[in-house]
């Protein structure tokens, strides 16, 4: 397989591991994923994946119902945890080497996370997958996923979706919705497009990360997107709105 990127930053979110469930984790879904990921490290790409919780437990909605902002956040540090373990076991089942990495301790079931220790791990072949996001709350594991992508040195980061792309209003209930190829960090950020939140646009934007965003339920994406081909949308490059 062709490849365009030497490392990358795959987001998923904790959604996209329940499929078609209401709630919890999909086995067959994250055998898919697997598979797709252990394509690309066959091909000599570097891999590492920051995963959302929001299958298990959402700290936004939590703290909306009137939980502690911050207690909850944390509880949905610990829903990754369990979604990044269930990645581990999924990617070694099919033999790609893969650790967990997190950023609240958990000494027994996973490493801390170690910038140089994560770097290492991807210079030897092996997956690394971060949990826990950043270790604080308020801040969202997109805002993690463009902070790893940074201290790693990922050339790029590519967030997994359920539509193909980007649009400029949401396609499941608009058949008119336009789908951009190619937006400008500032375009993203001018009209809340909604991409990733802010933080992690402005951090992207700041160290030159590109983000390609697309559709994760369309098999053979991930490979297409790492070997180069025009996939979903990407931001960082021109803008095709004038």
């Amino acid at each position: 397989m062709a490849k365009a990127y030497q490392r990358i930053l795959l987001k998923l979110s904790g959604e996209a591991l329940m499929g078609n469930l209401g709630y919890g984790i999909d086995p067959a879904v994250v055998q898919e994923i697997a598979q797709e990921v252990a394509d690309v490290v066959a091909s000599g790409t570097q891999v590492a994946i920051v995963v959302g919780g929001g299958n298990i437990f959402r700290g936004v909605k939590a703290s909306s119902a009137g939980m502690d902002r911050a207690t909850a956040d944390y509880i949905g540090m610990i829903a990754t945890v369990m979604n990044a373990m269930t990645l581990q076991d999924a990617l070694e089942q099919m033999g790609v080497p893969t650790r967990v990495q997190t950023a609240i301790a958990m000494q027994e079931v996973a490493e801390p996370y170690i910038r140089r220790r994560a770097m290492r791990h991807l210079e030897k072949g092996r997956v690394v997958v971060f949990g826990a996001g950043s270790g604080n709350p308020f801040f969202t594991t997109d805002t993690t996923a463009a902070l790893r992508a940074a201290e790693i040195d990922a050339e790029v980061i590519f967030k997994a979706t359920k539509v193909d792309g980007v649009y400029d209003r949401d396609p499941t209930g608009d058949a008119d919705a336009h789908l951009y190829k190619s937006l400008t960090y500032s375009h993203v950020l001018t009209h809340d497009l909604r991409v990733m939140d802010s933080t992690a646009i402005a951090l992207c934007k700041e160290n030159n990360i590109p983000i390609i965003v697309f559709n994760l339920s369309q098999r053979g994406n991930i490979s297409r997107a790492v070997a180069g081909e025009p996939v979903g949308t990407k931001v960082g490059g021109s803008c095709d709105v004038t």
